[in-house]
């Protein structure tokens, strides 16, 4: 017999030992949400329910496998007969065997990211548009995902997608259209359609519906908060009858409105549930009470939540620090001289972080850890320099530069429509292996090679290269990006990118560095060494973990590290000068609350005061809403580096 009130505190112990019936538990950061599941599992079996008659629902099949096999070490390998996995995976194994009741054979292919993406394209060729009449395919197949995470129709929601993508909202159906056939034809699902058909199943197939729900006598479902509709649907459906449903979740780390996820779905559970018990984990296993003061402080502020206060189980350390810096320069010469400054004191690179609520706002930060030759990982995706939307831009920098670079020739042209890469080769030859777009006679060589409609589309880029032979291109290259985004490439983006206006920040703020450096050759020279210099520390540190990691927020949830900056503590910059306009601050004061909550030992907030913009201005910043709410006296607030 396991000893739970030995293993668990008392609020564990409670959601634990729960009796039947549907149970909301508000696992706060930090709390033990994973110890808590693996023991409700353990306690259901050792109760003699039969394993095979509990569903564990989680976002990952890892994290699914890993409270499997901690179950296991606690009831034994019984326990290996759970029915455990995403969502997803549940659903498939609901198809493959019940499958045909919607037309479908057991032996159904599932479409990974680049076959779905294929068979969109021929779709958009089938119907006989072109690369200049419609987005790129991968940017459509995004839509077309968004809109089933959301649980929509897509003929109900194509104009508005349509409309950011920049394309005629009937023509956009009929590709919709054209697809879902083209995957019936080849007896194929998609990833969304294992979610999507999973929960038709289930609810139009009245004896499938009725053989889960009396299957499944339990539910857990982990991350509730990240569940969107369908996936709380199916929940319900499933627990018809039993409501014995045991959510999982943190409504104060509900971030992922963006991608689908439904903050209802966690306030509305007593609602749906009438009778359900509401357990809280509050006592803190990770981080210092400093640390939580200021955590459970700045998410008071927020309307709509389950209230809940961290109590922290860890002794004393130092009061969280606030750095009211100048400018982005003083904010990255305080981080990177900071960071050294622990390395020094035995703390290890890999045990430190830096958070940032846009990755755009790392630029700074990367540049100065490179020159300082620091390791550090991207944990929220590639360096700055090395992203897609970066390199084009870098190309129309340096075709003007370099006359004879060929990949900044080829990169550059392949962003006109219709130019593909035997084109492209063809006009580089012509050209004699050489283009200089500031020289008259050399554009209007290229232009004569162009069909009509890639002489439209290519003319901005002629008109940003003839200004800037006029005004000298050493100290115009900030406003020709700029210009180069509005023009031409702003389109592109939209087109070929399924998160563009993230892309669109980033390449406003690349304008802004180049704009202050000495020459837009300087600036291209110091890239391509700061990149050659993160490659060679990514060759050495390859398969090591010792490195400062670099995150966004969102990247950032479920790891913890023992020292976190959080910086560009400004307002515009955290919260979002977008979310600000849309007048909901309510997820951005939870992104803040996630981002202390991932500091176990010191936590360090930085305001810069002055932020460089497009133009060559100055903006003044006042610090952060989510930093001014706090009582004084929580941190330690100091002026200057």
């Amino acid at each position: 017999m396991i000893d739970f009130s030995r293993l668990l505190n008392a609020e564990q112990h409670a959601a634990v030992t729960a009796p039947d019936g549907p149970m909301l538990v508000l696992a706060a950061a930090g709390t033990g949400k994973t110890h808590t599941l693996v023991y409700r599992v353990a306690w259901l079996i050792e109760q003699g329910l039969a394993p095979d008659r509990l569903l564990l629902l989680t976002f990952t099949n890892r994290a699914a496998r890993e409270m499997i096999e901690r179950a296991k070490r606690v009831a034994g390998e019984a326990v290996g007969e759970v029915w455990s996995g995403t969502f997803h995976h549940v659903c498939n194994r609901f198809l493959r065997r019940f499958g045909h009741h919607l037309g479908f054979s057991p032996g159904f292919t599932i479409l990974d990211r680049d076959d779905s993406e294929s068979l969109v394209n021929e779709a958009i060729k089938t119907l006989g548009y072109t690369s200049k009449d419609f987005p790129k395919k991968g940017v459509v197949a995004s839509a077309f995902s968004h809109a089933a995470s959301c649980g929509a129709m897509f003929a109900e929601v194509a104009e508005d997608a349509a409309q950011e993508l920049d394309c005629e909202g009937d023509e956009l159906l009929k590709i919709f259209n054209a697809y879902e056939t083209r995957k019936r034809e080849l007896g194929a699902m998609d990833f969304d359609d294992l979610l999507t058909n999973g929960l038709k199943l289930i609810e139009t197939v009245p004896e499938v519906r009725q053989r889960y729900q009396e299957k499944f006598r339990h539910i857990l479902v982990d991350e509730y908060q990240d569940t969107n509709g369908p996936q709380a649907r199916l929940v319900d459906l499933l627990a018809k009858g039993h409501g014995n449903v045991m959510a999982v979740g943190d409504d104060f780390q509900c971030i992922y409105s963006w991608r689908g996820a439904n903050f209802r779905n966690i306030m509305g559970f007593p609602e749906r549930y009438p009778n359900c018990r509401i357990v809280k984990l509050e006592q803190n296993y990770r981080s210092s009470p400093e640390i939580l003061q200021v955590a459970n402080a700045c998410i008071k502020g927020n309307p709509e939540q389950f209230q809940k206060t961290l109590r922290a189980t860890k002794p004393s350390r130092r009061k969280p620090q606030l750095l009211h810096l100048r400018n982005g320069d003083e904010q990255a010469y305080f981080v990177v001289r900071e960071i050294r400054h622990l390395m020094d004191n035995g703390i290890s690179a890999g045990d430190i972080a830096v958070l940032y609520r846009a990755h755009f706002h790392s630029i700074e930060l990367q540049m100065n850890l490179s020159r300082m030759g620091i390791a550090h990982e991207i944990t929220s995706g590639v360096g700055v320099f090395e992203q897609a939307h970066t390199k084009d831009v870098l190309a129309f920098l340096k075709m003007a530069v370099n006359p004879v670079d060929w990949l900044a020739f080829a990169r550059l042209l392949a962003m006109v429509p219709g130019a593909g890469p035997k084109s492209v080769e063809k006009w580089w030859m012509k050209l004699g292996g050489r283009f200089d777009p500031l020289a008259t006679e050399e554009r209007a060589a290229l232009r004569g090679m162009m069909k009509e409609a890639q002489r439209e589309a290519w003319k901005p880029v002629e008109e940003l290269y003839e200004a800037w032979r006029e005004k000298g291109y050493a100290h115009y290259g900030d406003a020709a990006v700029l210009q180069f985004l509005t023009d031409f490439y702003d389109r592109f983006l939209a087109r070929n990118f399924d998160n563009p206006e993230k892309r669109r920040e980033d390449v406003e703020e690349l304008a802004v560095h180049i704009g202050r450096a000495d020459s837009v050759a300087e600036f291209l020279n110091e890239v391509a060494l700061l990149t050659n210099v993160d490659a060679a520390h990514a060759r050495r540190e390859r398969g090591a973990v010792d490195a400062v990691h670099l995150s966004t927020v969102h990247q950032a949830k479920g790891l913890e590290w023992p020292v976190v900056f959080v910086i560009w503590m400004s307002e515009g910059m955290f919260p979002a000068q977008r979310a600000l306009n849309e007048g909901d601050d309510a997820e951005e004061r939870r992104l803040f609350y996630v981002s202390c909550t991932r500091a176990k030992d010191a936590l360090y907030l930085t305001a810069p005061e002055v932020r460089s913009v497009k133009g060559g201005g100055m903006m003044f910043m006042r610090p952060s809403r989510f930093v001014k709410e706090l009582p004084r006296g929580l941190m330690e607030e100091k002026y200057g580096a």
